[in-house]
């Protein structure tokens, strides 16, 4: 029922990406001295949010340009030199602060989510 309404639909995008970009990245800090290993970077948000339902969305299958089903966030190598001897791409300090900045996106879906639910919890009169 409540996926329904725009701003849990994108909180709970907001957490699906910060969710599989924590993912990622912890597989690149895993990683880290994996001879020959490429990082991978998980794309912004913003074009995640036009695939799961910003803008085009769709009410029905037969809708052009839009999507019903849930989508992923794109997955890419970063491509780049390595200074690394053994040819690893990953920075172990770039990936910390890409970390902090996930965790700290997934925290802002959850509050986002939790104060629009006491909203209508309240415009309900169940608060």
């Amino acid at each position: 029922m409540y996926q329904n309404l725009e701003i849990f639909r994108t909180a709970i995008s907001l957490a699906q990406h910060a969710g599989t970009r924590q993912a990622v990245i912890s597989q690149n800090i895993a990683n880290a001295d994996t001879p020959d290993y490429l990082a991978r970077q998980v794309g912004d948000f913003a074009s995640f949010a036009n695939q799961t339902g910003g803008v085009p969305k769709a009410t029905r299958a037969g809708h052009l340009n839009g999507n019903i089903s849930p989508a992923t966030p794109e997955i890419s190598v970063k491509e780049g030199a390595s200074d690394s001897p053994n040819g690893n791409g990953v920075s172990v300090e770039m990936e910390m602060v890409k970390a902090v900045e996930a965790k700290r996106n997934h925290d802002q879906a959850l509050a986002v989510y939790k104060s629009s639910l006491n909203i209508l919890r309240a415009s309900l009169g169940r608060g």
